[in-house]
């Protein structure tokens, strides 16, 4: 029987449960799950998702904080896009479990 080696467990379990917390808002939810599409601009976010201001720039620097996501400025715009490869994947399993829901996927 091979060794589990109980800290490395630990820590991972604790940088999961960060992760869980960050996506378990579902303004930030909602803006990753956009953002699982490409890079978008604040207005797009705002347009596409439905969270106005002040809750989106709260969330998107929640989520810069995190770095769940990164910026890049363009003239007066600021883009944002998914920086993080584990938020990504959980992103897409959760996008497979929910988001084809009415797509005629089961329910």
């Amino acid at each position: 029987m091979q060794q589990i080696d109980l800290a490395a467990l630990q820590a991972a379990a604790l940088e999961a449960t960060g992760l869980l917390k960050v996506l378990s808002n579902p303004d930030r939810l909602l803006l990753l799950c956009q953002m699982t599409q490409g890079e978008f601009c604040v207005s797009e976010l705002e347009e596409l998702t439905g969270v106005t201001q002040p809750t989106l720039s709260q969330q998107l620097t929640v989520l810069r904080e995190e770095q769940l996501v990164m910026t890049r400025r363009e003239g007066k715009q600021i883009y944002y896009t998914i920086a993080s490869k584990e938020a990504l994947a959980v992103l897409q399993v959760l996008y497979e479990l929910y988001c084809h829901r009415g797509k005629g996927a089961r329910k």
